[in-house]
């Protein structure tokens, strides 16, 4: 049984499927990763995924298909990916128990590894194949 990193709210798969749908013939799904940036120093980065083999763990819901990057992984699990649309903005929002801190304006974040012995703990245990115990 596998342990998912992240996942989707229905509002995401659905964004998700409907940038897909608009990006044409050669679109897959997204990629979520993380870089360094702003002012608390990192930054969620969402690129269209083009290519037929991708590396990453893959999250898929109702046919939306999200990579994760290996390099973010430990910064996302338990991470839920939700889209949000308000009077001021849209876009895709993430519900992160790593992120500790977050500038003002709401576009950088500051993010610790996740634990995995809490996550052992508490009857969760990760391999890196991402492959429950």
């Amino acid at each position: 049984m596998a342990f998912a990193v992240m996942s989707l709210t229905e509002a995401a798969a659905s964004r998700v499927r409907d940038i897909v749908e608009n990006a044409g013939g050669d679109a897959r799904g997204i990629r979520v990763s993380i870089k360094k940036g702003g002012c608390a120093g990192m930054e969620y980065a969402v690129d269209l995924v083009t290519e037929e083999t991708v590396k990453g763990d893959l999250i898929e819901r109702d046919g939306a298909k999200v990579w994760v990057a290996p390099e973010a992984v430990l910064y996302l699990l338990g991470t839920e990916m939700d889209f949000e649309v308000t009077t001021l903005r849209s876009g895709f929002t993430f519900r992160n128990p790593n992120q500790t801190s977050a500038c003002g304006c709401g576009e950088s974040v500051e993010l610790k590894p996740a634990d995995l012995a809490a996550l052992a703990a508490a009857g969760n245990p990760v391999v890196p194949n991402g492959q429950v115990r």
